[in-house]
């Protein structure tokens, strides 16, 4: 037996053959050519083809993983058109006078040397996406078919990493698992196993080689581990685990319409982090309490010029309309920092975490800014919204936000437009400096929603995309917590509500300090909820004999 471990990106155990994924072999030549426009027009005919099947692969990828994952193949096409893309494929042939798939692998390669450079996770893995538009360029310019790859039974897929365009073409059905020896939880390998609810394991390294294929192996997508030929004793061992787990998430299907009470009668709220439509029948699935948290500004990343006011309405009103009344908190956009789109034409800064980002665009940028609120007003008719402002650090921002919205709301009445009088005004907590101005801005809006991510990064002064955050976060969060707890006393203090939508929200280890401090809801990812409403529901908050329950102990007050 060979065992192999990497980080696992969906949970489950899968059996199967290794299926390595293997690649057609390319040979580019590099070569000084006497007609330069002959190789611009061999590269304008293959992007053309290019496009046409990159829209075909997104009609597909729609099918089959979703709508939202699919767009992954229209951010291909629009990096297609990149001007800086094709201007530099244009000066490799053009003024350096190459061949035409010399030309776009040079340009992919200067890509990649950028695109590595950056602090942010996700967009070192953008990397796979420039690598596989320039192979779909290269195939077309050297005129090669497409690399095809049958699956004859139930596969492990293994592979350095996958691009997008092969995980799509793949027979779903014949695919048990992923194991990448490269990639992250942000690959599109990961997105996709978590779309087709299937395990998978990235960054196996080295380890993972193409000698295994065709050997059984299996795939323990909880502990993120590989056994190439497992022994008796391992298979029975994993067995007992999938029962095991199996038994795990029917008693957590049984909590399903049941209330989240404590032991000693105290409800609580657990809602869901969405971020787009594709998210609500998995937060509906999971029974969640509404929403917490719709990250509005999915809606403005991937794509070429801003959604206009009914596209915005749109998305809003089916959200609101799919969950019945329930609560529904959408976050107003928050772009900047790791999250940002080039038709916004920002500044670049040296520290966009902590930078022209969140409600400070839309303060400065206001006609941006009344095109989303008009939309989420207009759905405000259909369902029960509430609108969450994020990146406060004044209570005069609160007040100018409030203000335009007053503006909003006159001209909806002088168009007619119905819209809903009775949504709240949330400020989203996650500086210090709203922490520490946290009594006043409970005077200005209806309720708090604590981000703890940024919170933790901006309190603790470590960027969260720094390889080494996990190394310096202390494991009690003791000065988040404290800050959480202000936050806390004082909302209550003026009869306002607190909600956690960061991370932490989902750490069980933290749920009854939570609740022991009168946080009135969780805000977690769908998969989360129901874990946390069966913590919820083992609790007993009036039972003291065991000291390290105690509140004042956590806190170390």
């Amino acid at each position: 037996m060979i065992t192999i471990t990497g980080r696992s990106v969906f949970g489950g155990i899968a059996r199967g053959r290794i299926s390595y994924y293997h690649r057609d072999e390319v040979i580019i030549n590099k070569l000084k050519v006497v007609d330069p426009e002959r190789e611009w027009d061999k590269y304008l005919l293959a992007k053309s083809e290019s496009i046409e099947e990159l829209k075909c692969l997104q009609t597909q990828a729609t099918e089959d993983i979703g709508k939202n994952d699919a767009q992954i193949f229209y951010i291909h096409q629009v990096i297609l058109n990149d001007s800086q893309f094709e201007r530099l494929i244009y000066d490799y042939i053009m003024t350096k006078r190459y061949n035409a798939d010399y030309a776009v692998a040079r340009t992919a390669q200067a890509f990649g040397r950028i695109l590595t450079k950056m602090d942010s996770e996700y967009i070192k893995e953008r990397q796979a996406d420039v690598n596989d538009i320039s192979d779909r360029l290269i195939r077309h310019i050297q005129n090669r078919s497409g690399n095809t790859f049958e699956l004859d039974g139930m596969s492990i897929i293994c592979a350095d990493d996958l691009m997008p365009s092969e995980t799509v073409t793949l027979d779903k059905s014949k695919v048990a698992a992923f194991c990448t020896s490269g990639g992250s939880t942000t690959s599109h390998t990961a997105i996709i196993a978590r779309t087709m609810n299937i395990p998978a394991l990235v960054g196996m390294g080295a380890p993972l080689t193409e000698e295994f294929e065709g050997r059984f192996a299996i795939v323990d997508g909880y502990s993120g581990t590989l056994y190439i030929e497992p022994d008796e004793k391992t298979v029975k061992m994993l067995e007992h685990k999938e029962d095991e787990e199996g038994r795990k998430q029917e008693l957590l299907r049984r909590l399903k319409g049941r209330k989240n009470i404590t032991r000693d009668g105290r409800e609580f709220a657990v809602y869901a982090n969405i971020g787009s439509l594709s998210d609500v029948p998995s937060a509906i699935e999971n029974d969640c309490g509404g929403v917490g948290l719709f990250r509005s500004e999915f809606m403005y990343l991937q794509r070429e010029d801003f959604p206009d006011e009914e596209e915005l309405f749109y998305n809003y009103r089916r959200v609101l309309e799919d969950m019945k009344g329930k609560r529904v908190v959408i976050r107003t956009l928050d772009i900047g920092a790791d999250k940002n789109a080039e038709y916004f034409d920002l500044d670049k800064e040296l520290n966009p975490a902590m930078g022209f980002r969140a409600v400070r665009i839309c303060l400065e940028r206001q006609d941006i800014f009344k095109t989303q609120l008009r939309a989420l007003y207009r759905a405000s008719a259909y369902g029960n919204l509430a609108v969450l402002i994020p990146m406060i650090i004044d209570v005069d921002e609160i007040r100018r936000v409030k203000e335009i919205i007053e503006d909003v709301k006159l001209e909806l009445i002088e168009e007619g437009k119905s819209f809903a009088e009775n949504v709240e005004i949330g400020a989203m907590i996650e500086t210090p400096a709203s922490v520490m101005l946290s009594d006043l801005l409970a005077k200005e809006v209806d309720f708090f929603s604590i981000g703890t991510n940024d919170l933790e990064q901006f309190t603790l002064a470590i960027d969260r995309q720094n390889p080494h955050y996990e190394s310096v976060v202390p494991q009690n969060h003791l000065a988040v917590l404290r800050m959480i707890k202000i936050v806390c006393d004082n909302a209550h203090s003026c009869g306002k509500k607190v909600s956690i939508c960061g991370e932490l929200g989902a750490d069980l280890s933290l749920t009854e300090i939570f609740l022991d401090m009168h946080v009135d809801a969780l805000s977690v990812a769908p998969p989360q909820i129901l874990p946390v409403r069966k913590t919820i529901r083992s609790l007993n908050l009036s039972d003291r004999r065991q000291i390290y329950n105690n509140i004042q102990q956590a806190l170390k007050l």
